[in-house]
């Protein structure tokens, strides 16, 4: 007696009791079998026409609704994987759970994982697009239940740097006042409603280039709002939430006094601060006369480590390895120094909660007047 034989008197013992669609009987025997079609082997075992199925109540036969739905939501984005994710009424799998069971059924997929195979052989067949289970451009959420579909698109992240040419620019941007931040039709769920910062400045092109909602940055390093970045300019890293195209040409932008130089896709933003060294040039103002015998004792700062004490109790250690200095009047002076990156210049000018600083270090109290990055190199 062959297999088939053999499930035969079992399908219909089940289906005398309980109607089953072709798909929902199909996928009970279809394993057992060896066969990648749940429905046809349904219709061949199916003996009476079925007004109501008793496991799914219909759904496979909608299922053209639900992917007209996946079509609408895709329909702005670009991208060649997609995943799907499926919910569905707890009643539908309660119904499924105890047919198996009482039949001592074994061994065989269930309806959420058959309604996500059916779903997503519609939406492949009428797009091209091809079914990732690891690690799709899009995933798409079925709501069965309450008739939705979500739509989430893989995060892509970059590396970059920027320069900065103006004084007046912060490095971070105010979130939106409405929503903190989280995305809002106020902000166009952006997160942010101002372009007037660094971080503005970089987003906008990119939420121009490939959509998306949000932005999250990962800095290296930070400057005050009147310093100017130079040279090579300020390494960063940047994600982009949900973008509608995963892939696009982007070439270096000049967004205001904001330039966007190098910026490549990533595969994920560092999860430990990177190590990197700052070159900075620094305009500081005395109380008393200086000279230049009197710079000359800043040389120093390169035999040991600056000691930097934190609020929280945190002590830390930041390494000098080249200073050079300026006399610019009897009060005014530009100190250039090659730093451990992390050093709190404003700080480091006046000595509060630093050792050494450059007012200790001249024995007269120092402002800081405004400081540039000349260059900043990754370790």
């Amino acid at each position: 007696m062959s297999n088939y034989q053999k499930i035969i008197p079992i399908a219909n013992k089940i289906t005398k009791k309980y109607p089953l669609c072709d798909n929902c009987l199909g996928r009970l025997f279809s394993k057992q079998l060896h066969l990648s079609s749940n429905k046809f082997l349904g219709k061949k075992l199916n003996q009476n026409p079925v007004e109501k199925c008793y496991v799914c109540k219909n759904l496979f036969g909608n299922l053209d609704h639900f992917l007209k739905l996946m079509l609408d939501k895709s329909a702005g984005y670009s991208f060649k994987t997609f995943g799907i994710g499926v919910i569905v009424k707890p009643s539908i799998v309660d119904r499924d759970d105890f047919i198996r069971s009482q039949y001592k059924l074994r061994g065989i997929d269930s309806i959420k994982t058959d309604i996500t195979k059916e779903i997503g052989k519609l939406y492949s067949k009428r797009t091209k697009k091809t079914i990732d289970h690891l690690d799709p451009d899009v995933t798409f959420t079925i709501n069965f239940k309450e008739e939705l579909c979500d739509l989430r698109s893989k995060s892509i992240t970059f590396s970059g740097r920027y320069l900065k040419s103006e004084r007046g620019f912060s490095q971070k941007q105010k979130p939106c006042d409405n929503c903190s931040g989280k995305g809002c039709r106020v902000c166009d769920f952006h997160g942010i409603s101002e372009y007037d910062s660094v971080e503005g400045a970089i987003s906008k092109p990119l939420f121009q280039k490939f959509g998306g909602t949000t932005t999250k940055f990962t800095w290296i390093g930070g400057e005050d709002k009147s310093s100017l970045v130079l040279g090579s300019g300020r390494p960063f890293f940047v994600k982009i939430q949900n973008p509608h195209k995963q892939k696009a040409k982007f070439s270096n932008v000049t967004v205001g006094p904001i330039k966007i130089i190098n910026l490549k896709p990533v595969y994920e933003s560092p999860k430990k601060p990177l190590k990197f060294n700052s070159v900075i040039s620094v305009k500081i103002s005395t109380e008393s006369q200086i000279d230049s015998k009197m710079l000359k004792k800043l040389k120093d700062l390169t035999i040991n480590p600056v000691v930097v004490y934190e609020k929280s109790g945190r002590r830390s250690e930041k390494k000098i390895f080249n200073v050079k200095s300026k006399k610019n009047s009897n009060n005014l002076f530009t100190l250039i120094v090659k730093a451990e990156g992390g050093l709190p210049i404003k700080r480091f000018v006046t000595g509060d909660d630093i050792a050494p600083g450059i007012s200790s270090i001249l024995d007269t109290p120092c402002e800081c007047r405004e400081f540039d990055f000349l260059e900043i190199e990754m370790q």
